[in-house]
């Protein structure tokens, strides 16, 4: 018997050019809060939950985390980061990936850390309607990336096994959430992350971006 292959997508840096406006508007938000953090100190933690980026650097600062602070920084992280939304684009061969992949017949889905009100301005610019086709947010599970939690949500919506899938992600975050599921790993190197950082964290294989993932996708993908 066959197995199919479907894929389960990060958001920002694998299918959006995204991750810099989270780090300035996450920067902004600190800023605000008097809290001095160099900005890439902060692009290390891009890819997890609010919640927990936020945990993290004011657990590293050895400052106060309350929920009212960490929601406060949430919000004016999301404010921030719609301030940007024009800066925000779909990476090279985004587009073309999920229509190849539709074309074909084979699942795919997208799972962000991001909330809804952020992940919107992404959508919008990648051009998929979250009423059309699977997307889950963080809204939608108890735990973030490195948590497994995205990714099997959305085999489930898919109605797949989570073995039988493909991670497609830009940070160790992804990587890491991706061998806690028992899926393949793909790493990407549009967010920023190299090579070696993202095999360490478990990737199988490592390509530029979504357009080169395209040129090599039978590489990866059980024919339907």
């Amino acid at each position: 018997m066959r197995i199919e292959t479907s894929f389960l997508f990060d958001l920002d840096g694998t299918l959006v050019d995204s991750v810099y406006q989270h780090v300035l508007a996450w920067k902004a938000a600190l800023d605000l809060e008097g809290i001095g953090l160099s900005v890439w100190r902060i692009h290390r933690k891009i890819g997890m939950s609010g919640g927990l980026f936020t945990n993290q650097l004011l657990r590293e600062m050895h400052g106060e985390i309350s929920p009212d602070r960490v929601e406060r920084l949430r919000q004016r992280h999301a404010e921030a980061y719609k301030e940007l939304r024009t800066q925000v684009c779909r990476l090279p061969g985004a587009r073309e990936l999920l229509a190849a992949l539709t074309e074909a017949g084979t699942k795919w889905a997208i799972a962000t850390s991001g909330r809804m009100e952020t992940a919107a301005v992404n959508l919008e610019a990648l051009g998929v309607d979250p009423a059309k086709q699977v997307v889950v947010t963080r809204d939608m599970v108890k735990y973030a990336k490195p948590d497994p939690d995205l990714f099997l949500e959305a085999a489930a919506r898919l109605h797949v096994p989570i073995e039988n899938t493909v991670v497609v992600g830009d940070s160790i975050w992804d990587m890491l959430a991706a061998r806690r599921c028992r899926s393949l790993g793909v790493g990407l190197l549009s967010g920023g992350y190299g090579s070696d950082e993202l095999e360490r964290a478990g990737a199988l294989r490592v390509y530029e971006d979504p357009a080169d993932l395209l040129l090599h996708l039978d590489e990866v993908a059980a024919r339907p």
